[in-house]
């Protein structure tokens, strides 16, 4: 399953990506560091032609807050923080194939409502599968 999901990622970098403003982070750049050295630096590579979004105070709140109302497990406050990032610099989509704590319908539903709480218009959150196609807009 995860040799697939790099093979779709790969595919949608080559197809979809000209289609979308794509940003990251700083905190992406660190985990595109890890596991083995030649993809690190493939993927390390791809991230020099993004932007790189600020991890602000506003963002460090809304992590918390997510994490403090449990929408995202304080084991994964990284998790919360990737979110927040995309929501407090109005990110459209944010995609991931974190399915456990970001992208699977209970936490989607749970995010989306607690940032609109907070006065903040949710990302859409997919994994790659779902931001495909035709149908898919910027």
């Amino acid at each position: 399953m995860v040799a697939g999901h790099q093979q779709t990622t790969r595919d949608w970098w080559e197809t979809q990506r000209q289609r979308f403003v794509v940003v990251a982070s700083q905190l992406v750049v660190q985990e595109a560091r890890a596991g083995d050295a030649d993809a690190a630096q493939q993927r390390l590579a791809l991230l020099t032609t993004v932007e790189l979004l600020s991890t602000t105070e506003t963002a460090l709140e809304l992590a918390q807050f997510l994490v403090a109302q449990r929408a995202v497990p304080a084991k994964a406050a990284a998790d919360a923080l990737h979110i927040a990032i995309a929501v407090t610099n109005g990110v459209e989509y944010l995609l991931t194939w974190n399915c456990r704590h970001i992208a699977n319908a209970t936490t989607r539903h749970q995010i989306e409502r607690l940032c609109r709480t907070q006065g903040y218009e949710p990302t859409i959150i997919c994994t790659p599968d779902e931001l495909w196609g035709e149908g898919a807009v910027e």
